[in-house]
C-alpha cells in the first residue's frame, strides 16, 4: 500500500532579492499530521523560505508541492484555497479592531461567524474576556492567540507559524506551544519557524536547521537540539 504525498515538499529551491540569492537549494518535507521546527539564527534564510511558501515571493527555481501539488509561484488565493495558513511574525492583528471584529474577518473564507466565535472561545477563553477590547491594546501574548484563533478559522491543512514566540515572555510562550501541540494532535500539520529553540522542539516531530540558505541538519527533536551551538555557528561541520 503506497504512502500518502507529504503534505508539504520543497525540492531544490531558491529564491533572491534583486540580485541577492538568500535561499541556495532548500530540500525539506512535512509529513501529514506532523510538527516540524524550522530553526536558524537570523539571517539564515526562514523568514523568506515562509513568503515563499505562502506565495507573497516567487521562487527563482526549484519545485514545491503542497499535498502532492505542484504549487511553485502560485498566489496566495491560491495557497490559501489549498490548505495552507500563515501566521506571520509580529502578530498580524488589526488593531483598531475589537477582538470579536478581527474574528469576524476570518468569515471571509465561508465559516459561519457563530462557529468561528465559538470555537476561538473555547481554545482560548481569554479572548472571549477581551471580545470587546480594541486588538492593539492586548498584551502581545493575546494578540498571538487571536492570530492564532483568526488562521485556525479557515480550518487549514497546513498552518505555518513564523517566530511565535517573539518579543514574549518565557510562561507564555509555552502556553501557546500547548496550543500548538493541540492543534496538531487534531490534524493540522504545522511548520513552525524559530529563532529561539526549545519550545518548539517540545512539541516538534521533526526538526531542520537552516543556515545560509540552505538546510544543514535535519533529524530527532533531541538529536537536533544537541547539535544546535554546533550547528548556528559552525553551519553543517
Amino acid at each position: 500500500m503506497s504512502r500518502p504525498a507529504p503534505i508539504l515538499e520543497l525540492i531544490d529551491v531558491h529564491a533572491a532579492y534583486g540580485r541577492i540569492e538568500v535561499l541556495r537549494g532548500v530540500d525539506l518535507v512535512v509529513a501529514r499530521g506532523a510538527v516540524v521546527a524550522l530553526l536558524g539564527p537570523n539571517g539564515a534564510g526562514k523568514t523568506t523560505l515562509l513568503r515563499v511558501l505562502s506565495g507573497l515571493m516567487r521562487p527563482t527555481a526549484g519545485d514545491i508541492h503542497l499535498a502532492g501539488v505542484h504549487v511553485s509561484g502560485a498566489s496566495p488565493d491560491r495557497l490559501t484555497r489549498a490548505g495552507l495558513c500563515l501566521v506571520p511574525e509580529g502578530r498580524g492583528v488589526f488593531p483598531n479592531l475589537t477582538v470579536e471584529e478581527n474574528l469576524w474577518l476570518a468569515s471571509s473564507a465561508g465559516v459561519a461567524v457563530e462557529q468561528i466565535l465559538t470555537q476561538a472561545y473555547a481554545r482560548f477563553p481569554r479572548l472571549k474576556q477581551r471580545r470587546r477590547q480594541l486588538a492593539g491594546s492586548l498584551s502581545g501574548g493575546e494578540q498571538q492567540m487571536l492570530s492564532l484563533a483568526r488562521a485556525l478559522a479557515s480550518d487549514p491543512a497546513l498552518l505555518l507559524l513564523d517566530e511565535l514566540s517573539m518579543g514574549l515572555a518565557p510562561l507564555i510562550v509555552e502556553g501557546l506551544y500547548d496550543t500548538v501541540a493541540e492543534i496538531a494532535e487534531r490534524g493540522v500539520s504545522i511548520l513552525v519557524v524559530e529563532q529561539f529553540a526549545s519550545s518548539a522542539l517540545r512539541v516538534a516531530d521533526y526538526a531542520a536547521v537552516m543556515q545560509g540558505g540552505r538546510i544543514v541538519a535535519t533529524g530527532e527533536p533531541a538529536e537536533i537540539e544537541n547539535r544546535l551551538t554546533d550547528l548556528y555557528f559552525g553551519g553543517a561541520a
